[in-house]
């Protein structure tokens, strides 16, 4: 539809339509960088999503019950601002659009969740959001299912561009979604063929339609500045029972004289431009003013769902006591209160037992105790669950047949799985833990720094975590990819020793509000080291002593997980020779940084030569080993400084030379 025919058959559409487009021009002017034709090209559809059909509360932007509106394409991140503070966001005012994409602004670049009510998610890099809204959607159904649809009823609504359709994790997610048969999630296509570089087809040819077709999804096909047809598709899509897609032909960058180019894809900051476009608009307010009529108009959308939000409040109300609190802690990210109780008891269990496990083996026995006391975990594992033992006995699969699962099985999806968890925590009413081997964190790292930059407590099992997996080869052993996590800022990597550190770190994984946890854990079996009872979580140190020397402290050997093991068996050959040797094991070198600076120098005192011992590359070991000032010059470090090799797991500690042999040796050369 033509924006003459658009205007005069209508016109109140077309004039809150216009809002959004004007304001973008003027914020994207004054800011003089961002990406103008998106919003203009998707204004219509957004307009009809919010006026007839997103249930919300301006006035409560985090009522549980929400639909979600996900701007997957983040890049045209004035669509939603405008958005925000048309419809009455408190946080949300017109100098906020003023000051678009400058410091201490909430109208980042990149829509950023946390800035601002209504951002649901961080999105930007293409293709994260349309796989988040995966996770929206089954976080939603699984609270259906537990709640009942009285009190969790909503959709999940996405707009993503021909970007976010081209990357990677949008294959993966759309599949995932078709599998699961998430009939709760739409997703908007702006379908408008234009990218940086140019026309799509420089680049794409694949059929979008035909492609979510043939995943299962609902598909349909309209003019997307057709008031009437993205209204009708949108009503047909919420009545689907599959996820749908409704792919919307638009014009980017729509009535200027950029519109269809790929200048249109960009800042649009041509004053004459500007003008020229508002005029084919039929809008003369000045920059940043909309009139009052229209203005109006978009705060009585911003209300709509005021009454439906008190009638769910009641609902709410009527609960039994206990179900109404499960639901508000759970909502609010508390921890059941039994949790602390029963990391103790299995510490004190596992002390006096003292089993050889693997560390994955270890994590099931702590999930076997959790997943009972927390309704609100969600498990699952990108295609090895068997190897990464993140299912327990309780937890059944989640499908289309049993939205009561709490068992996921993402496929080999690494980077949809990681994504997935991000919506699912950033709906709220979950915890979700997911799991493959450490060297495919690669795979997974778009998301898990999108976790930690969004704040989310996703935990990451990541198993197989050394050349201690032995003979699938170094295609499979993780080398640099602890200092490529510990690397990522707000994340905490715990690598622990044996199963007592594993309760610890799985207790403060789910006791964490706002950093995700990576768990790197062994696929061979460890001995328990932590033998005597402690009730304190000593991971939440970072790092402690784990056995003083005996006589003199002549040396401190620092190590982590299956190392540990290596460190102690050094100190009982340095302690036969009388060279007093104390073993400190590092789980968490994040947290023990952030302890008081009184408690790592009782750790790491100055004084005895440092070997640290770890089966992976030095990065990330030299504050330890060369001292906090850098001052600390008898220091070593066991490790590897190459990629593995397929053998036994014993023969490469053999070959790579990382034994309790070649510790003590290090230390003793230290020593002169």
């Amino acid at each position: 539809m033509d924006i003459p025919t658009l205007r005069n058959t209508h016109p109140d559409h077309w004039m809150r339509a216009a809002a959004i487009r004007a304001l973008t021009l003027d914020a994207v002017a004054a800011a003089n960088s961002g990406h103008s034709g998106m919003p203009m090209g998707m204004a219509d559809v957004a307009t009809v999503l919010f006026a007839r059909h997103l249930k919300f509360d301006a006035a409560d932007p985090h009522w549980p019950d929400r639909d979600r509106f996900i701007l997957s394409a983040g890049h045209g991140s004035m669509l939603l601002y405008s958005l925000l503070h048309l419809t009455g966001y408190a946080d949300m005012p017109m100098d906020e659009l003023r000051n678009f994409r400058q410091w201490g602004a909430r109208t980042a670049g990149h829509p950023e969740y946390g800035h601002a009510s209504g951002v649901e998610t961080t999105t930007g890099p293409l293709g994260q959001g349309i796989a988040n809204a995966v996770g929206f959607a089954i976080a939603e159904e699984i609270q259906r299912a537990r709640y009942g649809r009285k009190i969790v009823d909503h959709m999940t609504y996405v707009i993503a561009g021909d970007g976010c359709l081209m990357e990677g994790v949008s294959h993966e997610a759309i599949a995932l979604a078709g599998r699961q048969r998430l009939g709760k999630l739409v997703v908007l296509w702006d379908n408008n063929s234009i990218t940086i570089d140019g026309k799509v087809d420089l680049a794409d040819r694949t059929n979008q339609v035909q492609r979510f077709r043939a995943a299962g999804w609902h598909v349909q096909e309209i003019d997307g500045h057709d008031p009437d047809a993205i209204d009708a598709a949108l009503a047909a899509a919420k009545a689907a029972r599959k996820p749908s897609m409704i792919a919307c032909k638009t014009h980017i960058a729509l009535g200027s004289a950029a519109q269809d180019t790929a200048k249109g894809h960009g800042a649009l900051t041509d004053p004459a431009l500007i003008s020229d476009t508002k005029a084919a608009y039929g809008w003369t307010a000045a920059p940043f003013v909309v009139p009052d009529d229209i203005k109006a108009q978009w705060e009585e959308i911003g209300r709509r769902g005021a009454s439906e939000r008190a009638a769910w409040a009641e609902r709410l109300a009527a609960l039994p006591a206990r179900r109404r609190d499960e639901f508000a802690r759970i909502q609010a990210g508390s921890a059941p209160k039994k949790l602390s109780a029963r990391i103790k008891a299995l510490k004190r269990q596992i002390s006096d037992e003292a089993p050889k496990v693997a560390t994955r083996k270890s994590s099931e026995m702590v999930l076997e105790i959790i997943n009972p006391i927390a309704p609100e975990t969600v498990g699952g594992s990108a295609d090895l669950s068997g190897s990464n033992n993140t299912r327990t006995a309780d937890l059944s699969v989640f499908d289309e047949g049993n939205r009561k699962g709490r068992y996921i099985h993402y496929g080999i999806r690494e980077h949809a799985m990681a994504a997935a968890m991000n919506g699912m925590a950033l709906h709220g009413g979950v915890r979700p833990y997911g799991g493959t081997f450490m060297c495919f964190t690669d795979y997974a790292r778009p998301a898990m720094r999108l976790s930690a930059l969004m704040r989310l407590p996703v935990s990451y099992v990541m198993t197989h975590d050394s050349i201690g997996l032995g003979e699938d080869g170094p295609t499979h052993q993780p080398v640099e990819h602890l200092a490529i996590s510990r690397a990522t800022p707000n994340t905490r990597v715990f690598r622990p020793c044996d199963t007592v550190e594993t309760a610890e770190a799985w207790e403060l994984a789910l006791t964490s509000t706002e950093t995700p946890s990576v768990l790197s854990l062994t696929r061979q079996g460890v001995p328990t080291l932590r033998t005597e009872h402690r009730n304190r979580n000593m991971v939440a140190q970072g790092a402690y002593v784990l056995a003083e020397a005996t006589g003199k402290r002549q040396a401190i050997v620092i190590a982590t997980g299956s190392e540990v093991a290596i460190a102690m068996e050094a100190r009982t050959m340095l302690e036969a020779d009388g060279i007093g040797t104390r073993v400190v094991s590092m789980p968490c070198m994040e947290l023990f940084a952030e302890a008081d600076a009184a408690v790592r120098k009782r750790v790491l005192p100055g004084g005895p030569v440092r070997v640290g011992v770890e089966a992976g590359v030095r990065q990330s070991w030299d504050r330890w080993l060369c001292g906090e000032r850098g001052r600390e010059a008898r220091a070593d470090f066991v490790g590897m400084d190459s990629f593995g090799a397929s053998a036994p797991a014993e023969v490469l500690y053999e070959k790579f030379g990382i034994t309790a042999q070649a510790v003590a040796d290090r230390v003793r050369a230290l020593l002169g």
